[in-house]
């Protein structure tokens, strides 16, 4: 297959899967099989087209062959045929059954890798052997996951329908805690096989975006997209060309994707003034742009971030946003300062190696070296990103300063 045919192939079904599926489900009532009705036009699709050529429409191609599939299958099943019969495409107005579909796929009543990997599947279209590849683990794991979500949905009758109103906030914010951590997964990598993932960012933001444009009413929407854009307007200043993690620190400026912090920047602003309730991700949107607009380290304006994370905590605590809290504190109000907070965290934290590699770094501040690489060892021992542990390996061998943060 040619990369044209790929690369249309690949756009199509990232555009449109979501809708296709959403198209069937709302007609068939039987989300299983409408799924496997676009996969298997998508693989058709595969087989075809760099035989017969890229047809004109590829979505208008990829709906005729799952309807043809359906109606096969669906012989025997005359009302099904008869509702199915009745589709035309382009379909109405779409938004809203594709928002249905992100909301069954991010059903609270399923388990949070289940509601990711069914989430790439239906709606950004991918396989079970890209879904495998992205998070590094076996073809068998991730189908394994989407058929148990596929059994909960039938089994506990999970409706595929947008929530009441009441309903929404909640549940959108599942919606966005499994973007936001299909992100992280991309930004830095938990696995040992890679140090991040472009890919995963790129659907990240992707469903984010799309997101917005059906709520555009929802601040945390905006925040979530301006958070992911301002981050991968950072992008090619993270890694050297050898793979080796680029400190916030140390990363060159001049790099950073100005136009895109502009209008990330832009898109926080706007949701900010018009509904003046800022949640979680518009503050680390807000934390992430004080960094962005820096034209410096040494010009960061660590008071605003302190008072960020302050307002952060109030919405969101967690121990996590705390230990940045104190790297934050660290520059804005000494070291000591920062090291108190950080000893509240001893607990909480101790499984988690950027506690233990910015505990290392203090320590090495304060010169008491060896209680510094216990503490290298220990985040070493905890990473299993190769970037990090490169980066741990060589501050264990030089004894440098650096830590792991910098986001």
């Amino acid at each position: 297959m040619t990369g044209t045919v790929t690369d249309e192939l690949a756009r199509a079904v990232r555009d449109h899967a979501g809708r296709l599926a959403a198209s069937l489900v709302s007609m068939l009532g039987d989300f299983s099989a409408a799924e496997d009705l676009v996969q298997d036009a998508v693989e058709t699709a595969l087989h075809r087209w760099p035989i017969d050529g890229i047809p004109d429409r590829p979505d208008a191609w990829l709906f005729t062959v799952a309807r043809r599939r359906g109606l096969d299958q669906l012989r025997r099943q005359q009302n099904y045929r008869q509702k199915l019969a009745q589709l035309t495409w382009p379909t109405p107005p779409p938004p809203d059954e594709r928002l249905r579909l992100i909301f069954t796929c991010c059903h609270p009543a399923l388990a949070k890798q289940a509601q990711i990997a069914l989430t790439l599947r239906v709606v950004c279209g991918l396989t079970t052997a890209q879904i495998a590849a992205a998070f590094v683990v076996p073809e068998t794991t991730v189908a394994r996951r989407i058929t148990r979500a596929k059994t909960k949905i039938t089994n506990a009758a999970i409706p595929y329908r947008i929530p009441p109103d009441a309903e929404i906030p909640e549940r959108l914010n599942e919606i966005l805690a499994v973007i936001y951590l299909l992100f992280n997964e991309g930004y830095l990598s938990s696995t040992a096989e890679r140090a991040h993932s472009r890919d995963l960012v790129d659907d990240a933001e992707w469903l984010t975006a799309m997101l917005a444009g059906l709520l555009p009413n929802e601040p945390e929407v905006a925040g979530l997209l301006a958070l992911i854009r301002l981050h991968r307007a950072r992008t090619s200043a993270r890694f050297t060309a050898d793979g080796q993690l680029v400190l916030l620190e140390h990363q060159d400026r001049a790099r950073w994707d100005r136009a895109a912090i502009d209008d990330a920047i832009r898109l926080l602003t706007k949701a900010a003034r018009r509904h003046h309730q800022p949640g979680p991700y518009q503050l680390q949107a807000a934390i992430a742009a004080c960094h962005a607009e820096a034209t410096s380290w040494a010009d960061t304006d660590w008071a605003q971030i302190v008072v960020l994370y302050d307002v952060l905590l109030a919405v969101q605590p967690s121990p996590v946003t705390r230990l940045h809290r104190a790297i934050a504190v660290k520059y804005a109000h000494g070291r000591q300062q920062a090291f108190a907070e950080l000893e509240k965290l001893e607990e909480a934290l101790d499984r988690y190696p950027l506690f233990h590699a910015t505990k290392a770094q203090l320590l090495r501040e304060f010169d008491r070296l060896e209680e510094a690489k216990e503490a290298d060892a220990r985040a070493l021992e905890l990473t299993h990103n190769p970037a990090q542990q490169d980066l741990l390996q060589e501050r264990l061998a030089s004894g440098v300063r650096d830590g792991l943060g910098g986001r």
